[in-house]
């Protein structure tokens, strides 16, 4: 179906017609580089413990995919009481099955060789599921090899996921229809980035930022601060030009170019065989580095200049109908720069899309499913010491913290993040609320009321 043909549909605030299928689910962060392995490596070194990640979509899976008879592959085996929790909730869950990166890349290897031994089990686990059909974090060439192999069909195809993550071809569609976008300029290797740094200063920029065409969570970005300073590079390592040239942009900030301030609010977005639906607004919170910590919802912007809301949503369509006719499928987001600049005026960019289930899309699946129209706060929050779960669950019981069905605001652990020890050290946390300053104050009295200290943190 060409973009021509894609129906927009937005529904802010509640939540669109999700997939009547049954699908395996591989939750596997790592899988998020299409063979990047250079990507892999530093994901793995600055996050740390990523197999827990994938615990996220516990939660979600069956709200997702409304048939039910669902199972996510996890790499490692969640936090049983966590799972509980969910269940007091009154949530579907899914089958829970493990298949560790490694397990899956092997898998993919001795699929596309003549040896298969030793993955008949895995297959076999998977074959024994009814559902139909096959997902992941971004569908790859392994994910189509294992489907194929069982004869199922998946959401997306492996060209549509990689075309709709690439951040260079969302690059080209957004400046041939006219839509504003951030200064760029073009690096095939690390010895071509000099001279397009010098041509960024020429234009007025301080600061600008190296882009590999495919990242995922600050990773294939790195900033380059004070760029006419003569200060040596930062290490731009080649997994930068895995996919080809890598993007180096201005970069907008508050001093430059006239800009006041900047806002970073995100467009989440679910894609079926024939539309796009437009579901939530919401705002990134950032580190200074643009490394992403958090979401809440609504966007602060729209309380002061709601006006800005319309053009979101008109660029987000424009995004959403290019990333339908590249073939993706399912959930994303369309991440924005909105620059205010020093006479008050307020201009938008399409910064990126995430073709895939993001940061902002379990909280906004799970708020719109128990709170429609509410407000929710999501934070990465980092113990200072590990516990383990049942005790972290009791502490926010006895404190009158923890959500439970029916509440009208409270605090609901979506991940617990477990060390090699099976403790906590680290979770995503949604507050639930009326209103945006209810979330952060139900956040606040949690630090203040539990005897453990924490810090927020990166994805």
């Amino acid at each position: 179906m060409s973009s021509e043909e894609t129906q927009v549909r937005a529904s802010i605030g509640g939540l669109p017609p999700f997939w009547d299928r049954s699908v395996a689910f591989v939750a596997n962060l790592l899988g998020l580089f299409f063979g990047n392995e250079e990507e892999v490596a530093k994901l793995s070194q600055e996050v740390g413990d990523v197999d827990s990640y994938g615990g996220r979509l516990i939660p979600i899976l069956d709200i997702l995919f409304t048939s039910r008879n669902n199972v996510l592959l996890l790499e490692r085996r969640p936090d049983e009481s966590l799972c509980g929790y969910f269940r007091q909730l009154g949530l579907s869950l899914p089958e829970l099955e493990i298949l560790s990166h490694r397990e899956y890349t092997e898998l993919g290897h001795r699929l596309g060789s003549a040896d298969e031994s030793s993955i008949e089990v895995i297959l076999e686990r998977l074959s024994q599921h009814g559902a139909g059909w096959m997902d992941g974090y971004v569908t790859d060439s392994v994910l189509e090899r294992i489907a194929t192999r069982l004869g199922k069909q998946t959401i997306t195809t492996a060209a549509g996921s990689y075309q709709g993550n690439n951040k260079w071809l969302l690059f080209e569609h957004v400046r041939d229809r006219g839509l504003p976008h951030v200064a760029t300029e073009v690096a095939a290797g690390v010895d071509q980035i000099p001279e397009c740094l010098e041509l960024l200063a020429a234009r007025g920029f301080r600061s600008a930022v190296v882009k590999a065409q495919i990242g995922a969570s600050g990773i294939g970005l790195i900033k380059v601060p004070a760029i006419d300073s003569g200060d040596p590079l930062p290490e731009i390592g080649n997994h930068f030009f895995y996919e080809g040239a890598a993007m180096v942009q201005g970069w907008l900030e508050p001093g430059v170019l006239g800009v006041a301030r900047i806002f970073s609010p995100s467009v989440q977005m679910f894609l079926d065989d024939s539309s796009v639906h437009l579901f939530d607004v919401t705002e990134q919170i950032l580190s200074s580095d643009s490394i992403h910590e958090g979401n809440e919802s609504p966007a602060p912007l729209l309380k002061t200049r709601p006006e800005v809301g319309d053009e979101l949503l008109r660029q987000a369509s424009v995004a959403g109908e290019w990333l339908h006719s590249v073939g993706y499928r399912g959930t994303a987001s369309t991440d924005f720069l909105v620059v205010e600049r020093d006479d008050g005026e307020l201009e938008a960019y399409v910064c990126e899309i995430n073709a895939r289930v993001t940061g902002a899309t379990y909280p906004a699946v799970l708020a719109r499913h128990f709170r429609p129209q509410s407000a929710w706060l999501l934070r990465n929050i980092r113990l200072h010491e590990s516990l383990a779960g049942d005790r972290m669950l009791e502490l926010l019981d006895n404190s009158k913290q923890l959500y439970e069905r029916g509440d009208a605001a409270g605090l609901l652990p979506i991940n617990f993040n477990l060390g090699r020890d099976e403790l906590v050290f680290k979770g995503q946390f949604l507050c639930l609320a009326e209103t945006l300053d209810e979330c952060h104050q139900i956040l606040g009295d949690t630090a203040s009321v539990l005897p453990i200290a924490w810090e927020y943190e990166r994805d």
